[in-house]
């Protein structure tokens, strides 16, 4: 089957779908589809991002701005699961891509959420945008990056403060030591997440990698905040 008549069935499909669970266009609000072909077509028209991350190149599939923004928001806050195959299309082709260019044992590492954000969710947006790529994950009680204390707790860090009223400065306090890998004594890494903003939680997982005498030889995201 090519891919024009696999998505002229998808187009059927939805269609169908749309006369028994009415749904609108994330992107523009067009009824019957969660995200129209044209929409697809803009998303697939983004470039993807390259940046680094502590002296570590970070591949990110798209800019986090526009409807990759409201998208990677629907399926966050409000579980729109039926958006995740076309972020983690691209977000898969680069992880692939990343582990394929790494030597055959590296490491698939993901940046763990937090715990509020498990629960209020009930899945793990990161784990489904990899499985709707193409990428097989496997959580492995022994490897991999755990949450540990301090952080929030650190001197000169507003205790009642989030990230986004906190300096430079206090984000950077509050999140190093906040991380520890498991796993990896000797072993190439690839770190995902699903957004990176300022850089300093991938920055953190990169130091907890290599203070667990492991190397990080890709970082690749969903989205990234430019500038």
């Amino acid at each position: 089957m090519t891919d024009d008549t696999r998505d002229r069935w998808q187009d059927a499909a939805l269609a169908v779908l749309g006369l028994v669970l009415p749904v609108a266009c994330v992107g523009c609000g067009r009824a019957d589809r969660a995200l129209c072909r044209g929409c697809r077509q803009r998303l697939e028209d983004e470039p993807h991002r390259v940046r680094l991350v502590a002296g570590v190149r970070l591949d990110a599939a798209f800019e986090y701005v526009g409807l990759v923004r409201t998208l990677l928001l629907e399926l966050k806050l409000r579980g729109r699961v039926d958006l995740a195959r076309p972020l983690g299309a691209r977000f898969g082709r680069l992880v692939r891509t990343a582990l394929a260019e790494a030597a055959p044992d590296t490491v698939l590492l993901r940046v763990p959420p937090s715990r509020r954000g498990v629960r209020r969710r009930g899945f793990d947006p990161v784990v489904l945008l990899l499985a709707r790529g193409g990428v097989r994950w496997r959580v492995r009680r022994r490897r991999g990056l755990r949450r540990v204390g301090g952080g929030a707790r650190a001197p000169g860090v507003r205790s009642g403060a989030g990230q986004k009223e906190r300096s430079a400065v206090e984000r950077v306090a509050a999140t190093v030591g906040t991380l520890r890998a498991v796993g990896v004594a000797g072993r190439d890494v690839v770190v995902v997440d699903d957004v990176v903003t300022t850089g300093v939680t991938m920055a953190e997982a990169v130091r907890a990698v290599r203070a667990a005498g492991g190397r990080v030889v890709r970082c690749v995201a969903v989205a990234s905040v430019d500038g």
